[in-house]
């Protein structure tokens, strides 16, 4: 089998590692550089620019160009580029075959398998997409790694004999995570993790740019949020502006000439100081303090038992986030890992474990917990107030894993002969208001009064986040249940057969027919083109069981129809 390699898929950079000789080391681009602007470009020929030469053109052809494609993971929100609209996953395949390909140039044989890393707060759908977008860059995602826990093992790996309780905090470009682990005897054990996928470097460079936008709009009465140029323009600029700020006392901002109002030129000229800068972020960094002290409660940990706290990402740079680390915690943070590099070089060890290039015996074990709580939609209440959407929790967020749980539930109403046993995952109360991971029915029930007939509900996860669910009558021991892959696939074959049940059925029920005419009149003559139609038909039907948004559906029917008048042309 191919070597397997590491990959960290960012919203700024992106990177690949490979695991030889005893270490992780990184695998460097086309350009000779081991970091790759997040970046997907169109040139005029319509051909995929990635990396440094579609972020050399952003500039020139903004409407050609996509960044910051990962804070789109798991939205249905369409990125267009060049005159069409793709999808987050769509693009950030190309960016993973681009590094795919990267490191088949430099092992000199095909690579078929990854490891990815993604946010540790990244919820299942996120963490699904990631999986989509590595299956069509023609890999195999073997595992999901979270970020923090990468840089955990660059760290440990160098650090084998230390116990100590480690703290990550990983500021990005796009996200933050914060992970507390203890290490022992070569174990890395994660204790608690927590986030916020909308915070990072990207939204200090958004603090900057307000900020200008008001000064032009005072100096110049107009407002160049509609001016993509100039907007491009001034993105870059905050992008230098906050680089610069990490270590010089003031930056000069001069933009001659950004844009026009009436036929004459606006310019834009301002020094923004230090003290200035750290009270435009003020609040997106005091944003890391609810889940700093999230961790710290969920471990059971407090900050004065941190032996040591991490810096990852490259918006640690930034010294007012050095310094608010240090306030908030009560102790210096440390630089011991390269920032941009770290999460990379413990995607490549996670990768090397799996391909047990480290000796499972004498090299670094890690655990990890569950990123959300896991449970099922309930009924709760009395005769007065009956709550028919409760999600009741059987699996708790930061949970070691590998864990069961089960809970025993009864009947609800008299003569009741089956029960839909829906799964969910997140944080709120309101089941509905958590992500849908899927449902099984359990058939059979004895009929009897409410509340006589009991069934048992059983959730195990593994060390893979698969999710198996159990639920049994109790009186009967039947049982029914459904295998979820909680870093993004159901495994189990979902069945569409019910499709016509759906609440949207009938809206999308022609289109699905004359896709099945065509599939069954064997016109189609490419093989490929077979199956790709089969599976569209099939997702299709699959998202209506799902009662996913009618927008999301109505994008899938398009999609549908555009490959059948093809074919009626």
């Amino acid at each position: 089998m191919s070597q397997i390699i590491g990959i960290d898929l960012g919203t700024s950079t992106s990177e690949a590692a490979c695991f030889e000789n005893g270490r992780a080391k990184i695998i460097l681009n086309r350009e000779g550089k081991g970091i790759t602007p997040s970046v997907i470009g169109l040139d005029e020929n319509g051909e995929f620019l990635i990396g440094d030469r579609a972020a050399e053109r952003y500039l020139l052809y903004p409407e050609k160009t996509a960044i910051e494609v990962k804070r789109k993971m798991g939205i249905d929100e369409g990125i267009e580029l060049g005159g069409k609209v793709f999808s987050a996953p769509e693009l950030s395949a190309k960016i993973l075959a681009y590094l795919k390909e990267c490191a088949e140039n430099y092992l000199k044989e095909p690579v078929e398998r990854a490891v990815i890393t993604v946010p540790a707060y990244f919820n299942n759908r996120q963490r699904q997409e990631t999986l989509d977008a590595g299956k069509m860059a023609g890999l195999k995602v073997e595992r999901i790694i979270n970020e923090p826990t990468a840089a955990a093992l660059c760290y440990g790996i160098e650090h084998m004999e230390d116990e100590s309780h480690i703290l990550i905090f990983d500021l990005g470009g796009g996200t933050f995570d914060v992970t507390l682990l203890e290490m022992f005897d070569g174990v890395l054990e994660v204790k608690a993790s927590s986030g916020d996928n909308k915070l990072g470097g990207k939204d200090f460079d958004e603090a900057i740019i307000e900020y200008l936008l008001g000064c032009c709009e005072n100096q110049y009465q107009t407002d160049l949020r509609q001016d993509v140029y100039a907007m491009v323009k001034l993105k870059e600029e905050a992008v230098r502006c906050k680089i610069a700020l990490s270590s010089q006392e003031s930056y000069e901002v001069l933009l001659p000439m950004i844009s026009s109002k009436d036929g004459k030129p606006i310019s834009i000229q301002e020094v923004i100081t230090v003290p200035l800068f750290e009270q435009l972020i003020q609040e997106l960094v005091e944003r890391t303090r609810k889940p700093v002290r999230m961790v710290l409660q969920d471990s059971g940990i407090e900050a004065s038992e941190l032996d040591l706290i991490l810096l990852v990402g490259g918006s640690t740079r930034v010294p007012y986030v050095k310094r608010y680390v240090q306030e908030l915690l009560g102790q210096a943070p440390k630089e011991m890992v390269d920032p941009d590099l770290a999460v990379v070089m413990g995607a490549g060890i996670q990768a090397g474990m799996l391909d047990e290039a480290i000796d499972a015996e004498t090299g670094l074990m890690l655990t990890d917990v569950a990123p959300y709580p896991l449970g099922v939609r309930v009924t709760r209440g009395n005769d007065l107030y009956l709550d028919t959407d409760y999600m009741d929790v059987l699996i708790s967020r930061n949970v070691t894993i590998p864990v069961t749980r089960r809970k025993r539930y009864t009947t609800l109403v008299d003569g009741q002969r089956e029960t839909r046993i829906e799964i969910y995952q997140g944080e709120q109360e309101k089941a509905t208001s958590n992500y849908f991971l899927g449902k099984f029915l359990l058939e059979g029930i004895p009929a009897a009064p409410a509340g006589k007939e009991k069934v048992d509900v059983e959730f195990s996860y593994d060390l893979n986040g698969i999710l198996e669910v159990k639920a049994a009558i109790v009186s009967t021991g039947r049982q029914a249940g459904i295998t979820i892959d909680t870093a993004g696939r159901e495994e189990t074959k979902a069945d569409s057969s019910e499709w016509k049940k759906a609440p949207l059925a009938k809206k999308f029920r022609s289109t699905i027919r004359k896709a099945e005419k065509l599939e069954a009149s064997g016109e189609i003559m490419e093989d490929g083109e077979q199956e790709e139609l089969s599976e569209m038909i099939e997702e299709l039907k699959l998202a209506l069981l799902r009662e996913e948004s009618e927008k999301l559906l109505e994008r899938m029917e398009e999609e549908l129809l555009d490959f059948l008048v093809y074919y009626e042309e």
